[in-house]
């Protein structure tokens, strides 16, 4: 599976902003954003002072900013807009409904996992149970309706010990319901646009695609 192996810190610099890939270190003083907050590189700072963007330049910064949220390569996002464009309703608010309904991501947004790369983590070893059954693809789109449970083996793990008081107090999205005790989970709802708090403006990825 083809992942980003460079420093992540980079990539919130590049794009002008926090996109929250390092959990709670992202919200401290040693977050790369608050030390150096211009795009990497030796021309970094000059890149501060430059022209106003193209709508191709900023079409491509919108679409690079959802795929490295969400942690998406181009070949998968390319297929869920797709999706999304062969779908019911407003293709961007589509997109980013199927962003959400990842696996990895309803585990960050349960409050397992501090970021969505370490919850891609703990879903590749085969940590949780969807529906019954064991799940170690990161990218399963769920269903209104799908449980998530960790599994009994796991919930022995010193990890997941010691998230049940942190779970006792996680606020989720309103489309989750959570039950700490038995760390398990329902996806009630597929999550609308109101629903998502991502600073993304998601007709700009429309407008790039629709070229």
């Amino acid at each position: 599976m083809a992942r980003h192996v460079e420093s992540v810190c980079a990539l919130c610099r590049r794009e002008g902003m926090k996109l929250f890939l390092k959990g709670e270190r992202c919200l401290s003083p040693k977050c790369a954003m608050e030390k150096r907050a211009y795009a990497p590189g030796m021309h970094g700072r000059a890149m501060q002072f430059r022209r106003k963007e193209s709508d191709y330049a900023q079409q491509l910064r919108e679409k690079q900013r959802a795929k490295r949220i969400y942690g998406v390569l181009e070949r998968q996002f390319r297929r869920y807009y797709e999706i999304a464009l062969r779908t019911r309703g407003l293709t961007g608010s589509n997109l980013l409904s199927i962003l959400e309904c990842r696996l990895d991501n309803v585990v960050y947004r349960l409050g397992f996992a501090e970021s969505r790369s370490q919850a891609r983590q703990l879903v590749l070893h085969g940590h949780f149970f969807v529906n019954g059954g064991r799940c170690d693809v990161a990218s399963t789109l769920l269903k209104a309706g799908d449980a998530i449970v960790v599994r009994e083996q796991s919930k022995q793990n010193g990890y997941f010990r010691g998230l049940t008081e942190v779970l006792e107090h996680q606020t989720v999205p309103v489309w989750l319901t959570l039950d700490p005790s038995q760390m398990s989970a329902t996806m009630v709802a597929v999550p609308t646009r109101e629903q998502i708090d991502v600073p993304l403006a998601e007709q700009l990825i429309v407008e790039f695609y629709s070229r």
